[in-house]
């Protein structure tokens, strides 16, 4: 494509593109032509970034333009294609778009209209100071209490203090057939309070009844490579013509001092929720106000300070508005400034937005989009970073609850209910006793001998050196060990839900601790302002997981085999099936593409993520390097310098002969790479082995003669600090060398971890990595429980007798024992024996795609392990080489004779790649 013609298709494209941006571009447009699944694959430095902003938006903006001139009739001469909004060739869903967004407009009115009050406004036609003014559909009532109703209140009052009144739930009544029979609260009462993953919407301004327009949403994993996309957007002219909204959690918006230092996210989620509820209540405290017995309303307290005031929430949607394309951080900033919430602020311009940059929690799981009120129908998603979508997508539907969790939960109903049971309706108190007989059952079977497993029942058990027992049951073998399969879940669930159970109780149980001053032996959990509701949450989402279909996962049951180690038990419930859920998005967007560096091997997230979806249906678009082939140098390292093989298997890595190798490698290597090293191991653990064996043997000294060693801290929030002295460190000692004053020193080392910060998130350019070393296979633990069951069930996939992973070698207990759970993984004949693998390699393509940033980029990468060797018979699995990227496969060099031919070939490519530069 010449620039002629890339520029007239792709004109905010900044720069002039590299041809495989261009094949990038072409293809993402396609595939939003097309719709449905598109995977789409550019190697990390090759600009994909601005390469999918500059085609989606392009693609939204040429359909706008269509759009709008179909409307105006430009294209409408033939009388034949009178009172159509769309051509023939047009898509169905873009006619469909168009023509029922009137509908869709008049019905949310209607729908306004109904139920007499719009997203939490009060009826302005009621007296506000009636609770039932607000809460109750249309009803009218005086600013005092009548005279029946002061009796009433008076007959309550024999028998409720006027403090613990405001505990006491309202009357509740249930269908009593049917899991979907409906439920309610009597006319009149309190409002319903959101789960955590389910909030209530704020006040809507006039621009919530804009008309939905066409939305891009992008999503990616982190709030890092949020802003790096914000970045990128400002490089283009869309920066200022889209409307842009960027979201995130609390935690990373909020800006009220005193709810951001409880520091935990379920804790801000909470305490933010409960100061909504506060202010959507307007409810009052009942008083005396004079000895006549005169009673009157008065307001509570008014919620959040930042939120107050709508009016500076619509000046922050004016300032916004105003701005080219901002991220969190400026948000943030723009809040503060104002005095107003940039949490609310910023949700409250989604209506109007046509480019949402959200994180992959807010997109993904379906409670957050409804809670959000992202609309999916006939919209774009992109997923981004998506090389573990389908591990991302299912943990966002684990669930756990510790042993701690459900003594407190089970401590404080069953206070609560021995307090307000003669006060209480029969409908609440037949839900309060079933959620104590629930977790009652929970407890006892935590609680139980750790060497229990019923035969009769598809169960796996691990005893782990820790003194804990787990084992895990299908959902219906847990419910029925337990004895509450007869319970009906769903509306046990829509009654936690409606009845506002978990505030009640937790407020009883704050007040409570409150008057004993944490005298009780539950002080510790008491003394915790709202301590209460996070256990409690922990217990509704693990009775919702129970709720799913019996294959979709798995309960985990961790025992502690000590009496003192109340904390180790727990019930986990881990998803295992995505299709399900994924499906959901797909068939309510017109496109979704996920996009990734290394998306191969594509077939396994076809498997489990749309499994419908012929292959030959599936887009796939891969491209190699920008980099050209001089400026890499990958190879598989076989042996160090005095000819011992390297091995680096869970059985062999910890042998001191084969530390005391890898660290003769680095002291030659120091000698030989200019500036940036950085060194990648399976684990934290095992790096700190490394470290104190080369710290005691007097390797690490000589390593520090040539350059610093920097590590990778295990506190994410301090990898900012360390990776800055690492850069001032190599930057600052080559500043002396490029003035002829040649240290003894060249450079630094950063010892990293696969799957920490390091390896996901951070670009080590030019100096910073030249030379990534990748010290063994990162095979995850084999003795790990959830993986064994992701393994199985990936074994099971598209084969309907293996569908619950009941394959022979599986049914038998195993101990943890890492030879044992290796046996358990070779009896896998294909899918399970991939993916352990594919979570390996997509661990290490991971990890040195870090390196190699930008065209005139240039790095070695050393893959030290025997079983990246050539010879089949070195390697447990398949070939480990073939899923390296493309761009690194095709220029690997294997290295099986001798280390010294390693060194030869690092020589020669830094001093080719120096001249170079020096050239330039």
């Amino acid at each position: 494509m010449g620039e002629g013609s890339w520029h007239s298709k792709f004109p905010a494209f900044p720069y002039n593109p590299y041809s495989i941006q261009i094949d990038f571009m072409n293809a993402l447009y396609h595939s939003l032509n097309q719709g449905g699944v598109s995977m789409l694959e550019s190697p990390t430095g090759t600009g994909k970034t601005l390469s999918i902003i500059c085609s989606a938006l392009q693609w939204v903006v040429d359909r706008r333009k269509q759009q709008n001139s179909e409307r105006a009739g430009e294209f409408d001469n033939n009388p034949a294609n009178e009172g159509q909004l769309g051509s023939e060739d047009e898509p169905d869903w873009m006619r469909d778009f168009v023509m029922n967004k009137d509908n869709k407009v008049e019905l949310k009115k209607i729908k306004m209209k109904k139920f007499g009050v719009g997203f939490g406004k009060p009826d302005k036609r009621s007296n506000q100071g009636s609770c039932k003014d607000l809460f109750s559909l249309g009803s009218k009532e005086e600013d005092f209490v009548t005279k029946k109703e002061r009796e009433n209140m008076q007959k309550k009052n024999d028998a409720v203090q006027l403090t613990d009144e405001e505990f006491l739930l309202e009357d509740y009544e249930s269908e009593e057939e049917g899991a979907g029979g409906t439920s309610k609260r009597k006319a009149g009462k309190g409002p319903h309070i959101p789960s955590s993953d389910e909030e209530e919407e704020e006040d809507q301004s006039d621009e919530e009844e804009d008309e939905e327009k066409l939305k891009v949403y992008f999503c990616s994993r982190t709030h890092s490579q949020l802003s790096q996309f914000i970045k990128e957007l400002r490089k283009t002219v869309f920066a200022n013509e889209v409307k842009i909204v960027c979201l995130g959690s609390r935690k990373n918006f909020c800006i009220n001092e005193g709810v951001l230092k409880l520091g935990n996210s379920t804790r801000i989620n909470d305490q933010c929720l409960e100061l909504q509820k506060n202010k959507k209540k307007e409810v009052s405290k009942i008083k005396n106000l004079d000895t006549g017995g005169r009673i009157r309303r008065t307001k509570a307290s008014s919620g959040c300070p930042m939120l107050r005031k709508s009016k500076l929430q619509r000046q922050f949607r004016s300032e916004v508005s105003q701005q080219a394309a901002l991220d969190i951080e400026d948000l943030v900033s723009i809040g503060r400034k104002m005095g107003t919430c940039p949490y609310y602020g910023s949700r409250s311009m989604l209506p109007a937005a046509d480019l949402v940059v959200l994180p992959y929690q807010s997109l993904l799981s379906k409670s957050s989009r409804e809670s959000l009120g992202l609309k999916l129908k006939n919209n774009i998603v992109i997923i981004d970073e998506a090389h573990n979508l389908a591990d991302s997508l299912i943990s966002m539907y684990d669930s756990k609850i510790t042993l701690m969790q459900l003594e407190n939960v089970h401590f404080h109903v069953e206070r609560y209910f021995e307090r307000f049971r003669n006060l209480l309706g029969p409908g609440n108190r037949r839900y309060i006793q079933t959620l104590m007989v629930v977790s009652r059952a929970f407890l006892q079977i935590l609680h139980e001998n750790a060497s229990y497993v019923d035969p009769s029942q598809d169960t796996e058990k691990t005893y782990g050196a820790n003194g804990s027992s787990d084992s895990s049951l299908a959902i219906n073998d847990f419910l029925f060990s337990l004895d509450i399969d007869n319970i009906n879940l769903v509306k046990l669930l829509q009654y936690i839900k409606e009845s506002n159970i978990m505030y009640k109780v937790s407020g009883y149980g704050d007040k409570m601790a409150s008057l004993q001053n944490c005298s009780t032996k539950h002080d510790t959990s008491e003394c915790n302002e709202g301590s209460i509701l996070p256990d409690f949450r922990a217990l509704s989402n693990m009775l919702q997981s129970l709720t799913n279909n019996d294959g979709d996962g798995r309960i985990i049951l961790s025992r502690s085999q000590t009496t003192c180690s109340r904390q180790g038990g727990y019930i986990k419930y881990v998803m295992l099936s995505g299709e399900k859920i994924f499906s959901e998005i797909v068939n309510q967007a017109h496109a979704v593409l996920l996009a990734g560096g290394t998306l191969q091997p594509i077939e396994e997230t076809r498997e489990r993520l749309f499994p419908w979806l012929p292959t030959n249906q599936l887009q796939f678009f891969s491209c190699s390097h920008i980099v050209p082939p001089e400026s890499i140098l990958p190879v598989a390292v076989s042996c160090g310098p005095s000819g011992q093989s390297f091995d680096f298997s869970y059985s062999s890595r910890s042998s001191l002969i084969m530390i005391q190798e890898l660290g003769l490698m680095l002291c030659n290597l120091v000698t030989v790479v200019p500036e940036g090293i950085v060194v990648f191991f399976s684990s934290f653990d095992y790096e700190g082995q490394v470290y104190d064996a080369w710290k005691a043997s007097g390797i690490l000294d000589r390593i520090m003669k040539k350059k610093c060693v920097f590590r990778e801290p295990r506190k994410t929030t301090d990898v900012e600090s360390v990776l800055k002295e690492y850069k001032e460190t190599i930057d600052a000692l080559c500043v002396e060398e490029s003035k002829g004053n040649p240290a003894s020193r060249s450079g630094a080392i950063l010892l990293a971890v696969v799957g920490g910060k390091i390896s996901e998130g951070i670009n080590l350019s030019d100096g910073m990595g030249r030379c990534i070393v990748m010290v063994g296979l990162p095979y995850p633990n084999p003795s790990d429980i959830e993986l064994i069951e992701r393994v199985k069930h990936i074994e099971g996939l598209g084969n309907s007798k293996c569908i619950t992973s009941k394959f022979s070698v599986t049914n038998e207990p195993y101990n943890g024992d890492v030879e044992v759970g290796f046996d358990i993984l070779r009896s896998c004949r294909r899918r399970g024996k991939e993916y352990y693998e594919n979570l390996c390699m997509k661990a290490v393509n991971q990890s040195i795609g870090r390196a190699i940033r930008h065209v005139n980029d240039y790095a070695a990468i050393l893959l030290v392990d025997a079983r990246y060797g050539s010879d089949p018979s070195n390697r447990n699995f398949s070939n480990t080489t073939n899923k390296l990227p493309q761009w690194i496969k095709e220029r690997l060099v294997f290295s099986t004779q001798s280390y010294g031919e390693v060194h030869r070939l690092l020589h020669q490519f830094f001093k080719f790649n120096k001249k170079k530069r020096e050239c330039k």
